[in-house]
Order: C-alpha cells, then sequence, then structure tokens
C-alpha cells in the first residue's frame, strides 16, 4: 500500500498515513536507519498506540539496537500542534519492548515521525554498548589519525624541513617547529642567538642515525612498536639530554616489563644515571627480594669493582635492608 512506505533522510523517519480506513491497525513497510531495518506501527482503540521495532534478523538478534529517539505525531493540515512524545532510550528488540500511548483523537491524515538522536550497538556479550556515528571521542580520532599522516609525510619526504641533523653514521631533515615543541632544550637552541639558529644545523654526536631517526618519529607521532623497543635505551638517553619528559617516562616503564639476570645491572646502572627511581627499585628488587643476585655473582663483584661509589652504597644498604635479622 501507498501509505505503508516510510520516507527516511539522515536521522529521520516520516510516515504519512492518508487513511487509516475502517481497520484498527497499520504496519509500515521497511526503512532503513543505521544498521537495521525498522517498522512503525499504529493500533487504534481507546488511545492510538505506536511501536517502533526493528525487523527481525540475524543482525537485530545479534547486534540488537539502543535507541535514542523522539516521536512526533501531527495532523496533516489541521493545524493543530503535533503530539511529541519524551526522549525515550531503549534496547529493542521486537515489538513489545517500546509501546506509546497517544491521544487518539488523531484521525484521517496524519504524519508520523521519528528521530534517531542515537543508534549504538548492544553487543549481546554484555560488552559496553558502541554508537554507530560519530562522537566527540571517534571524531578527535579521526582527526589525530589524519594529522598523524600529514606529520609522518613531512617527517618522510622532508617537506619544507628547516633543520639538519648530524648524527653518526649520516643526516636527517626534521623542523624546527615541531623539535621546539617539544623538547625546551630544542626551543632554547632556535629562539636565542645560538649556532644552532644561525646555521640550522644540529649535531647529535652520540646517537646512531637509525636511533636519532626513531627520536624523530616519537616527536612527530608516528614511531613504531618495534623501533621504539629496539631504540629505547638510545631514547631513554636523548629524552633526558633534550628534557622530553614523557618519552623519558614511556623508556623507563619500557625497561621495566624486561628485567633479567642478563640486563638487571645494565638497568640499575641507566637508572641511576638518569634518576630513574622507579626503575632502581625495581632492580633492587629483583636482586635482594627475589634473590637474582646469587645467580650473578661474578658479575656482581666485576660491577662492585667499576660502578658508582654512592650506587654501591644505595646497594649495601638494601642488602642490609632485607638482610636484617627478624
Amino acid at each position: 500500500m501507498a501509505d505503508s512506505k516510510v520516507e527516511t533522510i539522515s536521522r529521520l523517519a516520516q510516515w504519512r498515513i492518508e487513511n487509516f480506513g475502517p481497520c484498527s491497525y497499520k504496519k509500515s513497510d521497511p526503512f532503513k536507519v543505521g544498521f537495521w531495518n525498522w517498522h512503525l506501527s499504529v493500533e487504534k482503540n481507546r488511545y492510538m498506540y505506536i511501536r517502533l521495532f526493528p525487523e527481525p534478523s540475524r543482525v537485530s538478534k545479534d547486534q540488537p539496537p539502543l535507541a535514542r529517539f523522539v516521536l512526533r505525531v501531527s495532523n496533516t493540515g489541521s493545524g493543530r500542534r503535533p503530539y511529541i512524545s519524551p526522549i525515550h532510550e531503549r534496547l529493542l528488540r521486537n515489538c513489545e519492548d517500546f509501546v506509546w500511548p497517544v491521544d487518539s483523537t488523531f484521525v484521517g491524515r496524519f504524519i508520523i515521525d521519528v528521530e534517531f538522536l542515537d543508534l549504538k550497538i548492544c553487543s549481546v556479550n554484555g560488552s559496553e554498548a558502541s554508537s554507530i556515528w560519530p562522537v566527540d571521542a571517534t571524531m578527535q580520532s579521526i582527526s589525530k589519525q589524519s594529522t598523524l599522516r600529514c606529520l609522518s609525510r613531512m617527517l618522510d619526504e622532508s617537506i619544507h624541513a628547516d633543520v639538519t641533523i648530524h648524527t653518526v653514521g649520516g643526516t636527517l631533515k626534521a623542523h624546527k617547529a615541531i623539535l621546539s615543541a617539544s623538547s625546551p632544550v630544542f626551543h632554547s637552541m632556535f629562539h636565542h642567538n645560538l649556532m644552532e639558529k644561525e646555521s640550522s644545523m644540529i649535531h647529535i654526536e652520540d646517537m646512531s642515525v637509525d636511533s636519532c631517526m626513531a627520536l624523530l618519529s616519537y616527536l612527530y607521532g608516528t614511531i613504531k612498536q618495534v623501533d621504539f623497543w629496539e631504540h629505547r635505551v638510545a631514547l631513554l638517553g636523548a629524552a633526558n639530554k633534550y628534557d622530553i619528559a614523557d618519552l623519558k617516562d614511556a623508556c623507563e616503564e619500557s625497561l621495566m616489563e624486561d628485567i633479567n639476570s642478563g640486563n638487571v645491572l645494565k638497568r640499575l646502572e641507566e637508572a641511576w644515571l638518569y634518576q630513574l627511581n622507579k626503575l632502581k627499585k625495581g632492580c633492587l628488587m629483583y636482586l635482594f627480594e627475589f634473590g637474582k643476585i646469587y645467580d650473578i655473582r661474578e658479575e656482581m663483584n666485576e660491577f662492585v669493582r667499576r660502578a658508582d661509589r654512592e650506587l654501591i652504597t644505595e646497594i649495601f644498604q638494601e642488602l642490609l635492608t632485607v638482610w636484617k635479622p627478624a
């Protein structure tokens, strides 16, 4: 029937009923909004009952919609004010999940609008429902991805690069603005009348070209996990040297993840050198509280001979604390 068709635009669906006739029930044709096909139905009794429900399908069964919507009923050309529902938010599986009773004096031609304010997928496994439409967080994520793609091209293709970095094994191109925004040390180089400002060159002679590229990739937001993992010790030194606090924290957290008997003493030195209290505590706990010092006696003897005296003093203090008689 012609008046069973529902027109849709964007998140709005409109059902124009030309003539209800002598019947007491009318159901619309299916209409698509979001991932689901929907139906509206009207039942006339003492009141007019309007239902909104998804068409039975595998999609509506496995991923039932959690809908937030408003309904509006108005007579065509009568000048009468429309009847507008409150905002409803319902999990809709079948025609029994939502019924809205309306004053039954709507006769002849009338229009039913349903405006979907939000549609979420409600997972059957109990996980949190997620909106099918972009929200602020989604849009921010899309924007960040676009920005990172642009930054990646700027770095990889040296687009408008204005500074050259000389490292061990090669040179790299970068941008003063990115470096300055990431590090107060770089900012100072280019802000004051230092050699780097005049020559547009930076000499980083304590990093290989690959490690420096990993540093730049981090600053441009495009570093890969495998590159971070491979160069994290060099990145830690750069983070400390150029006062990049978030990178320093990330390196410390990463170095905490794989302490073992083969690297614990090296990690302890790095923790002492860069004032990483969490890493230092983790190394001392590994050695003494977990008793791994017995596995590296020869290495420990050599370490005691060459390590910083203050560090050795702190190690012995920790040793006395652990072995203090009960």
